[in-house]
């Protein structure tokens, strides 16, 4: 059983920002998150794209950004469970909720923050007749262990930085990767896009375009794929592969959270704006994309700001006879629960002569 403060559910910039401002106020958090990695959208499908409105940065790429906010919050000490969704809630009789994800491993809390952005992310996957057959046999959506393809034959379906970045990874894990995509332009970054064209020219990445996957063969695990190439007439072909990775980003449904009693209004969980961001269920909060309310934007920093207020609405909650009183953290410093100590420096108190 982990045992934390406030239980977040959700790993995103709003979720890691939740833990600095709860860390201000002596509370310990922990994150539970679907994806393997914390940052959310900005670290799983679009970390290299350009964010311009975060606060006193004109520009800053998402993945950037997350590790900015890992910079934050770490001397708060944050626990994550990653690669689990959040499954199912229980109240107890003294108020205090358990989690447990799809894996069974359980959290307890007095507090439950749901911060997950548009919901928990499932993978899009490619209209493949049998691919069901062989997910989790050489069929992956996502890849949370390079290691596992070391020395063997990889085909990567897509056209994104995912595809790309991923393809350039593996050149130099894989004993041969292929790269398909559908079309002949690719749609990610620039210095992505040009590392695979020199990949390819020295042949260390095979391409494939216009082109698609259309099936999948074997029988108790993926040993190829069947392609389909459109140029000038239609044409089938097979290419022998020990994995087949469709990189076709994710897609975002609120998952089993929909069942938790919550007041949902169109895929969004109705909280109250007018004071701390809570649901209908006391204790349990909402904050960032995955909340709705009237004049609701879906922003970063907007989640930053719900995210300042909830962490006040929880301290209240878990130390019900204590006072917090708002101090700046130019004035009082930051103590991190490692020991750790930022304060502004201190006046020097010298006469001139």
């Amino acid at each position: 059983m982990i045992k934390t403060d406030i239980l977040i559910i959700g790993a995103g910039p709003t979720g890691l920002f939740t833990v600095f401002e709860a860390g201000l106020l002596k509370l310990k958090c922990h994150l539970i998150d679907a994806l393997p990695q914390p940052g959310g959208q900005c670290s799983e499908i679009y970390p290299k794209k350009p964010i311009y409105d975060i606060p006193a940065y004109p520009e800053i790429l998402a993945g950037d950004l997350t590790e900015k906010l890992l910079e934050q919050g770490k001397q708060f000490e944050p626990g994550f469970t990653l690669g689990e969704r959040a499954d199912t809630i229980e109240k107890l009789e003294d108020g205090t909720f358990i989690v447990t994800t799809n894996k069974g491993t359980k959290h307890h809390a007095p507090v439950v923050a749901i911060a997950g952005g548009l919901g928990s992310f499932e993978p899009r996957k490619p209209k493949i007749h049998n691919i069901h057959l062989f997910e989790d046999k050489g069929v992956e959506y996502m890849i949370k262990d390079p290691e596992v393809y070391r020395n063997k034959k990889v085909v990567i379906a897509g056209g994104g930085d995912s595809a790309l970045d991923w393809s350039i990874f593996l050149a130099n894990v894989a004993k041969e990767v292929t790269l398909i995509h559908r079309r002949n332009e690719f749609r990610g970054a620039l210095d992505s896009v040009e590392k695979v064209q020199e990949l390819k020219n020295k042949g260390k990445i095979n391409l494939i375009t216009p082109a698609e996957v259309v099936g999948i063969l074997g029988e108790d695990h993926v040993s190829g794929v069947v392609v389909e190439q459109a140029q000038h007439i239609k044409k089938e072909f097979e290419i022998e592969c020990d994995h087949f990775v469709p990189l076709f980003g994710l897609s975002p449904k609120l998952g089993p959270i929909a069942n938790w009693g919550l007041e949902i209004e169109k895929n969004a969980i109705k909280v109250n704006n007018a004071l701390d961001y809570q649901t209908n269920v006391p204790g349990i909060f909402a904050i960032g994309d995955v909340n709705t309310y009237p004049g609701k934007l879906k922003l970063i920093l907007c989640g930053f700001h719900e995210a300042t207020l909830m962490c006040q609405a929880a301290y209240k909650i878990i130390n019900p006879n204590k006072k917090y009183v708002l101090k700046y953290t130019t004035v009082s410093g930051i103590d991190g629960f490692d020991g750790t100590r930022k304060e502004a420096p201190k006046a020097v108190v010298k006469a001139i002569e």
